[in-house]
Formats: C-alpha cells, structure tokens, sequence
C-alpha cells in the first residue's frame, strides 16, 4: 500500500474547504453571540429576546434546509465547485446587506438569505474531499476541514464582542468575498468530471425516496447529526437563561459559552476524524462520541450551583462529545454513489440543521410546563435515542471505493 505523507492531506483542496467552513461556522455563531446586541437596538423589550431570538434563528435554518436541496441538486448537475462559489457569494452579499437592518422583519428576510448561503458549504466541501484525496487518508483530510473550520466561531466571539453587531455582519461577509479569490485555483474531482459524461441521472432528488433501502440510509444519515445541533440550539446557545436555571454563580456571556462549545468541537472533530482513522470504524467512532454526549448531557443538566468558569469548562466537554460532525457527514457522503453524493452531503448536515427549528419549538412548548432544565434533558434524551438507533445497522463504509453510482 502506498504511504501518503502530510502534503497529500493538506492540499489546495482542503485548505480552500476548511477556510470555507471556518466562515461558515463564523456566521452561524456571530448571530447567536450579537442577538441581545442587535435585538436591544432594533427595539426588542428583555423579555422577548429569547423568543424573537428563535424566531430569526428558525428563519435561518429554513434557510438552510431549502439551500440544502437546491445547492446539492446543483452540485451534483453543475458539479461541487458551482456550489462553492454559488454559495459563498449569496452568504457573503446577504451578510452585508444584514448589517443594514432597521426591522426584525428584514433581519429574518437576511437570516434566511443567509442560511440558504451558508447551506452549501460544508456538503460540497467534503463532497470534494472526499472524492480528490485517497480513500486510505479521506478521514484526516474531512477531519482538517471540520475541525479549522469550526475554530470560525472562536474568531466570531472575538469579533462580535470588540465590534458592533452591524460591524461585525459587515466582516463576516467581507470574509467570504475574499474567500472566493483562493477558489479560483480549485476543481472539480476526476470523479465528478467522468459522471459528466456519462448517461445517467444526476441529483435526481426524489430518487431518495423512491427505493426504500435508499431512503433508510438517507434518513439514519441524518438522525444521527441531530445530537450534534440540539447540543448547540438548546444547551450552548440558550446559555444564560439554562445558568440561571441552574443556580450558576455568575453570569454568563452567550459569546463565551459558543466559543467555549466551539472549542471542544474543534478539538473533538478532529480527534475523532484521526480516532476513525486509528480504529479503521465510523460507526464506532459515533458510537463512542454519542456516548460521551449523554455523559455530558447529563453532567451538564443535573449540575447545581456551578460557577461561571466551571459552566463554561463543561460547554468545552459538551462541544468535545458532540465533536463528531467532520465523521457524520462523511459517513453521508460515503453511503452514497457519484451522481447522488453532492446532494446527500449538502443536503443531510443541513436537514440536521433544519430539524433546530423543530427541537427549539418543541423546547419551548415543553418549557412552558416543565421548566426549561426538564424540557432540555428530555429533547436531549430523545434526540440521542434516535441516533443511536439510526447507528445499528448502518454500513461500515471506512476505506470505501467511492466511485460507484446509484441506479434504480
């Protein structure tokens, strides 16, 4: 077997998808960290602010679920890097335009925009890594792109908090204008320009519901992602209101609990991208990181009287445990053929994605009647039971051949 040095994983390719991905997630995580910023400004009373706060937020991963479907159709017709570029400029021009705002309708009109941006970015990115680097070395290189990219929401706490919320949407998108300069340079894997010349359907996206072995890896594709986001959406983003439920002493800044989440995500991608790798599994990576979850899960949930600092220690574990979102959308990418792969990798993150809107409405339906700590801990429980019962049975696809197509 031939051995692959670090230049073989570290190439234009991954470097372009995980500078794409740290602006990504740089966006995702400045607006949660501006919300009570730029929501005071707009005229948003204190006691709405978490409400309206989920109102935008949802208009967001609406976004990003419609996004999902139209830039992994694209990918798989056009091919990855059209949805490289497509994307990026459409986050880039509504992130500008967002620091204008003078009304919450406008604000959810640009997070939308927004999100149908950002939705193609990470799919396509490791879409294309997938199918450019050696199947022996595919884990580190998805590993490097998640893992770079999610330090995005690092940056984004530094800059949300030195900067005024209309500032800080303004470099979030002159981030992305200057990403596209380095894309240049970047193109389409050998695997998508044979597919193009071949006589078969390309990002046919009713197919997936047209077998039902096909649809069953779709949907267990995705389930097993959601702990990942009602990790973020429920724990981490809904922060302050969570700490003082649970008698933290101190306040606690929103910025600092995501970019401590952020933190441990970063770490844990990448440690699980290389475990995967070590143990030559997939399955038992998620296994093991979705075990780790409902630890912390629960430490983080059961706690009382923490501090501030120790609160945040444990955002750094419950980002660590959720860590395994650089696996889980490979392990998407791999379960499907060339003419179906783009449009399974972008659309599966962003239904995970979508399904916040479902677990932040439903949070706060519960929270009405159980609390907001119960109501956490019981999406929380559910949301692990579904994923975990997604895992069973999956195919093992470490090392897989990728150059295969799926056929009715």
């Amino acid at each position: 077997m031939k051995r692959h040095s670090w230049k073989d994983v570290v190439n234009l390719t991954v470097i372009v998808g995980a500078l794409g991905y740290f602006v990504d997630i740089f966006d995702l995580i400045l607006f949660p960290i501006v919300r009570t910023q730029s929501l005071k400004d707009l005229g948003v009373p204190a006691g709405q602010i978490l409400p309206t706060f989920v109102y935008l937020f949802n208009f967001q991963m609406i976004g990003m679920l419609a996004g999902g479907v139209l830039w992994g159709i694209l990918g798989d017709k056009k091919g990855r890097m059209s949805v490289l570029f497509g994307s990026i400029t459409l986050y880039s021009l509504a992130n500008i335009a967002n620091a204008f705002v003078t009304t919450i309708p406008a604000y959810a009109a640009m997070r939308f925009l927004a999100g149908l941006g950002l939705s193609g970015e990470l799919g396509a990115a490791i879409t294309l890594v997938s199918e450019v680097l050696p199947k022996e070395i595919r884990s580190y290189g998805t590993a490097v792109v998640a893992s770079v990219g999610i330090t995005g929401a690092l940056v984004a706490d530094v800059v949300g908090n030195l900067l005024s919320w209309r500032g800080a949407f303004i470099t979030g998108g002159v981030l992305g204008l200057l990403l596209l300069v380095l894309r240049i340079k970047v193109t389409d894997s050998g695997m998508f320009k044979d597919l193009a010349r071949q006589d078969v359907a390309k990002g046919n996206f009713l197919m997936l519901f047209t077998n039902f072995a096909r649809f069953s890896r779709y949907l267990r594709s995705i389930l097993i992602g959601v702990p990942i986001w009602y990790v973020v959406s429920i724990l981490v983003a809904s922060s302050p209101e969570l700490a003082r439920s649970l008698g933290v002493v101190g306040e606690v800044n929103p910025g600092h609990a995501i970019a401590s989440c952020y933190l441990g995500l970063a770490i844990g991608d990448l440690g699980s991208g290389f475990f995967s790798q070590w143990i030559a599994s997939r399955k038992k990576t998620v296994l093991i990181f979705q075990g780790l979850t409902l630890v912390t899960v629960l430490a983080t949930l059961l706690s009382r009287g923490l501090s501030a600092q120790a609160y945040y220690a444990l955002c750094v574990a419950l980002g660590f445990s959720a860590g395994y979102w650089a696996v889980f959308v490979t392990i998407a990418s791999e379960q499907f053929g060339t003419n179906m792969r783009a449009t399974v990798t972008v659309t599966v993150p962003n239904f995970v994605r979508g399904a916040v809107v479902l677990i932040t409405t439903s949070f706060l339906a519960l929270k009405a009647h159980w609390g907001i700590v119960n109501s956490a801990l019981a999406i929380g429980l559910s949301c692990l039971a579904f994923a975990a019962l997604s895992l069973w049975g999956m195919e093992e696809t470490h090392a897989k051949d990728l150059n295969f197509l799926e056929v009715d």
